[in-house]
């Protein structure tokens, strides 16, 4: 029995020793679990961190900047933000590295300075370094510069625009670095390198990505490479003996923690499958052609000039007896001789053939080169103009037209829009639309005509509006007038008369073209003069003499030094953006060109009746129109424009004029005469607010975004930690739709400011009573005159 019983205690003592020993087994290979998922998180991060950094697609915003050394004295260079990260380089081509600051641990602060420009501050808040020790590619030493602080930066931007937009860009990196990266890195993959290959200027305005500011041969390192360079993770073994036994759990782990590492390679692409794309969206565009024919006219008087038959003459004469010298000939029904076969509608885009002249000014930096550039493009859009004496059709009233131009430069498209708003008064209003080079331009022209006996002139009344969309930009233009003589005698010339003038209220820099008629004695060189000024408030910069047909000069008045401005050669000529206009079939009824239909067969085949005849359907269509609505009591409503009725301005219904979003904005098109933006919202896991906008422009406009579910699993199999992970994530996603909700919110609280500033600066003008000069009364000149007599007599007493 006490032989059974120390039996017994043996064997009791050796199953506890086996429990003991596989309990510390599991413990082990839990560790081994822990640590490989641990290693496996370290070289995630580090690789999503070099994707950002080496991915030359992943660009928050790039430009020059002035940097403050330790010597407080200042030096450009040139900035690319990405998301955790702002690396700085001495040029943008060579890339020729000098730091890169980590953006994790920095605070930012707007700084003040008398200086020209917007100065903010980034730093450490303990007066740690900020700093990373290698480069993108490796560098253990940067190029050779001033001396920089370590633990802050003090950053000047050219104007407060550029300032405000590093600081917005800045502090979203600073909040969502971790969102922006993943994000970004997903949206680079997909981006086509092959787009804007000729640029190599990259703008903080419009936030534009620098595709080339990094080529492949820049980046010779894999990922790999990269990872061993610079993140040989010390820290990835807890001590000697783990490091030195790292083989054996490894070998462990291949036998008996196979499902692990099964596991551990699922959850790890589910990770990555949680940034899940929207689901394509099949955009509904309008279908547009390539322009076939296009007459362009030469330069000189001749192209403008134009011998009446006898047959002709006796259809002027009897137009003469029925209008007298001062009227307005705008309910005069014209001979169609006389008619260019395409609408007015379609006249008013002759000026964006040369559209990417306003590319280029809206990446300008320098506001007098901008002004410059804006000069260029008015003066292009003149030399386009047909053979003889000819004008284009009156619109119909809800008359659109619809055309567009491809920029193979900044692979973009500006759209065109056009629709007569009223028919008498006839006005026309337009909009032109270019978001992703950052560009707009609105406006309405009241077309009039005034015969004067010999002669009679086309007057546009009206202004254009230029708006830069990423400086908030308006330069506003008049047109000039059109002058025909020779009516009765001579020969029929037409020319452009009247003094124009291109100002910019924010900047202060304004032009004045005066366009010269032909002196009566004057020479064919006199024929077409334009002549103009270029100001900064009073101050002339430039003069301008030339022919807004053919060449202009400029003269720079500090140096006196004269250079062609403009001149539309044919080499430019060429170098035209070629037109695309809505494919026939799918033009509505009240489209210009399927509404002149017949009208334009006529006049091509020189049927001068039937084209009078054809002319006369529409109009009298037209007027039985009007005749039905006055006597329903109905008003007209416009298709794509509403007028303020405050400031009396007509407006695109569906204007967009918020700056070009790289990040979030993929393309720009058009349906049914609504311009559009194709947009992707990556917000992971998190539903960011939707953007404020018109319900017409919602409805269409709005392209929708995914939310995936999370996985119910993440790398390290524990519940809890991904219960915190999606916890973090959902908190910044909140932050980050948060910024997109106030920015809109901001932006649209500026535009009601400035329309709101608008009518009133009018109703103040409008409303201010006459200067009464004659401010002395009566009874002032009376007094006057006692104080004389009393002087007088004083002077005659003492004398």
């Amino acid at each position: 029995m006490s032989k059974s019983k120390s039996e017994s205690k043996l064997f009791n003592g050796s199953e506890k020793d086996i429990s003991l020993s596989s309990s510390k087994l599991t413990k082990k290979e839990s560790l081994k679990v822990q640590k490989k998922n641990y290693r496996e998180e370290k070289k995630r991060a580090t690789k999503e961190l070099l994707s950002t950094i080496t991915d030359p697609s992943v660009i928050v915003m790039a430009d020059w900047l002035k940097i403050r050394g330790t010597l407080k004295s200042w030096t450009k260079l040139w900035c690319v933000l990405k998301p955790g990260v702002l690396l700085v380089y001495k040029t943008p081509k060579n890339g020729q590295w000098v730091g890169t600051v980590l953006l994790n641990a920095c605070e930012l602060i707007e700084r003040p300075s008398k200086k020209d420009g917007f100065c903010f501050k980034l730093f450490h808040p303990l007066e740690q370094s900020i700093w990373a020790i290698k480069g993108p590619k490796g560098e253990a030493v940067g190029s050779i510069t001033q001396p920089l602080p370590s633990s802050y930066l003090i950053i000047r931007a050219a104007s407060e625009s550029d300032g405000r937009c590093w600081m917005d860009a800045l502090e979203l990196a600073l909040k969502c670095s971790s969102l922006l990266k993943r994000t970004m890195i997903r949206e680079g993959k997909e981006h086509d390198l092959n787009s804007s290959a000729d640029s190599t200027h990259v703008s903080l305005y419009g936030l534009l990505r620098a595709n080339n500011l990094h080529s492949g041969e820049n980046l010779p390192l894999n990922d790999s490479e990269i990872e061993r360079h610079h993140f040989k993770d010390q820290d990835m073994y807890s001590d000697k003996s783990d490091k030195e036994n790292d083989h054996d759990h490894e070998e462990s782990d291949n036998d008996g923690l196979g499902k692990s590492e099964e596991s551990d390679s699922d959850t790890s692409e589910r990770q990555d499958d949680s940034y899940v794309d929207p689901e394509p969206i099949d955009i509904k565009e309008t279908t547009y052609l390539e322009q076939s024919h296009e007459e362009l006219g030469e330069a000189g008087e001749a192209a403008q000039t134009e011998v009446v038959s006898e047959e002709n003459k006796s259809l002027i004469w009897t137009l003469l007896k029925q209008v007298r010298p001062g009227m307005d000939l705008s309910k005069v029904v014209l001979p169609t001789f006389i008619l260019e076969p395409r609408s007015f509608l379609d006249k008013l885009s002759d000026y964006y053939y040369h559209a990417d002249f306003l590319s280029e000014a809206a990446l300008e930096e320098n506001a007098y080169n901008r002004m410059k550039k804006v000069v260029k493009w008015y003066l292009s859009g003149f030399y386009k103009k047909p053979k003889g004496l000819k004008k284009p059709y009156n619109p119909i009233l809800g008359e659109t037209f619809r055309c567009m131009w491809i920029h193979p430069r900044t692979n973009s498209k500006t759209f065109y829009i056009a629709e007569q708003v009223s028919h008498h008064p006839p006005i026309s209003a337009f909009y032109v639309s270019n978001r992703k080079d950052g560009f707009c331009l609105s406006g309405s022209i009241l077309a009039k005509s005034k015969f004067y006996g010999n002669s009679l002139s086309a007057i546009l009344d009206g202004e254009g509006r230029l708006t830069f969309l990423n400086r908030g930009e308006d330069y506003v233009m008049t047109m000039p007038y059109a002058h025909c003589k020779g009516i009765l005698y001579g020969t029929m010339t037409l020319e452009l008369g009247g003094t124009v003038n291109i100002t910019c209220e924010k900047t202060g820099y304004s032009a004045t073209i005066e366009f010269k008629l032909k002196p009566f004695l004057g020479n064919n060189d006199s024929v077409n003069q334009i002549s103009g000024k270029i100001k900064l408030g009073k101050e002339v910069l430039a003069i301008l003499e030339g022919h807004w047909d053919s060449e202009v000069t400029i003269s720079d008045k500090k140096t006196d030094v004269s250079e062609t401005f403009w001149n539309p050669t044919s080499d430019i000529k060429q170098r035209r953006l070629p037109r695309y206009t809505v494919k026939f079939e799918e033009q509505d009824d009240f489209e210009s060109e399927k509404l002149w239909q017949q009208v334009t067969r006529a006049i091509n085949n020189k049927d001068q009746t039937e084209a009078t005849q054809e002319k006369y359907v529409l109009e009298e269509a037209q007027r039985k129109s009007a005749k039905e609505r006055k006597l329903k009591g109905e008003e007209w409503t416009c298709k794509l424009f509403d007028q303020d009725s405050v400031t009396g301005e007509w407006h695109y219904k569906y204007a967009d004029t918020r700056p070009w979003d790289p990040l979030n904005d993929m393309i720009q098109f058009e349906k049914d005469g609504t311009i559009q933006t194709k947009v992707r919202h990556r917000t992971p896991m998190v539903n960011v607010p939707k953007i404020k906008r018109k319900p017409a422009s919602q409805k269409k406009g709005e392209c929708g975004f995914s939310s995936p579910e999370p996985d119910n699993q993440d790398s390290s199999g524990s519940e809890a930690q991904l219960l915190k992970h999606n916890t973090r994530i959902r908190k910044k996603g909140a932050d980050l739709g948060e910024l997109q909700s106030a920015i809109e919110s901001i932006k649209e609280t500026q535009e009601d400011i400035k329309r709101d500033i608008m009518a009133l600066r009018n109703r103040v003008t409008s409303n201010s009573p006459p200067v009464d000069y004659h401010f002395l009364q009566f009874k002032h000149y009376v007094f006057i005159l006692l104080v004389v007599l009393l002087q007088l007599i004083i002077n005659f007493l003492f004398k």
